[in-house]
């Protein structure tokens, strides 16, 4: 079964986001991860099967391994945990949603970067800086850093994130909450990267988003998933230039080859790059989990 839209009749729906749709069930949230796909912040045409589920299992695998870090959203991934309305429902959410906290969402993705790649070179070429964090001369695409960086950007409901410095994230949300989301970003980044290192995958690099469960800052929306991270196998990583991955840089790629502005609306994928986009994401699972679908 291939979700586009979760279409819930009779429940509210709280947001439509890029990936996920989210009901609202007064003091909680439904959030169901649907198959769309978003690059270059633009929700393309074409639904990748099964991606939800996998997203689902790959964030609730971490939301448990980094639980002694900082505490997450999440509720229950059990069915039998929703309210009976949802019963005729059960098709569509199996597998994909979660029940969660309803928090105060901070404004800002947190970005851990271990290794130079993405919009983070793209800087480091024009300016030897990755959001005000200078660098070392002399650095390639995908290249190491000496020490993971933090570099957080402004959340974009529609249209482009942008990345900014440390210092505007502090003057917009205090400089305690900065730091604070600043080092268990950069914790949960180290204990993850350890942890599938030794399995076989770098993490590249990351993005978390941190909410509000009344005075407590916890962990919300998904975590060090192939859509919010860039995995890279650890023996094929050669810097010098693009990596092969486990994650949707092979849709970038591939849209990168287009005559295509990266504006809506955005272009349908061929069917080889579909299947070969679910062929990594399912890899990723079994890497990061042990599991498949």
């Amino acid at each position: 079964m291939i979700l586009d839209k979760a279409e819930l009749k009779g429940f509210k729906l709280f947001k439509r986001g890029k990936v996920r749709d989210v009901y609202d069930l007064d003091d909680k949230l439904l959030m169901i991860a649907t198959d769309r796909i978003s690059c270059f912040d633009v929700v393309l045409p074409t639904p990748i099967p099964e991606k939800g589920k996998i997203l689902t299992r790959i964030s609730l695998f971490w939301f448990s391994f980094l639980k002694d870090i900082v505490d997450n959203h999440l509720i229950s991934d059990n069915l039998q945990d929703l309210p009976p309305a949802f019963k005729e429902f059960k098709e569509t959410l199996s597998g994909r949603f979660m029940l969660t906290k309803k928090c105060k969402v901070m404004p800002f993705e947190c970005v851990v970067r271990g290794y130079l790649s993405g919009s983070g070179w793209k800087e480091y070429k024009a300016s030897n800086s990755v959001c005000g964090i200078n660098l070392p001369r002399g650095l390639v695409e995908s290249s190491k850093l000496r020490e993971p960086i933090f570099s957080p950007a402004t959340k974009a409901e529609s249209g482009h994130d942008e990345n900014v410095d440390f210092n505007y994230m502090k003057n917009k949300i205090g400089a305690e909450f900065a730091e604070r989301m600043k080092n268990l970003s950069l914790s949960l980044y180290a204990k993850a990267s350890e942890f599938i290192e030794e399995k076989g995958i770098i993490i590249a690099d990351t993005k978390f988003e941190f909410g509000f469960d009344g005075e407590e800052l916890i962990l919300v929306d998904e975590a060090l998933t192939p859509d919010s991270s860039r995995f890279w196998p650890k023996e094929e990583y050669a810097p010098g230039g693009p990596q092969a991955s486990f994650d949707k840089q092979y849709v970038r790629d591939y849209l990168e080859s287009l005559d295509w502005d990266k504006t809506p609306p955005g272009p349908v994928l061929p069917d080889e790059v579909v299947t070969k986009t679910r062929e990594k994401y399912l890899a990723a699972l079994k890497i990061v989990t042990g599991k498949t679908i």
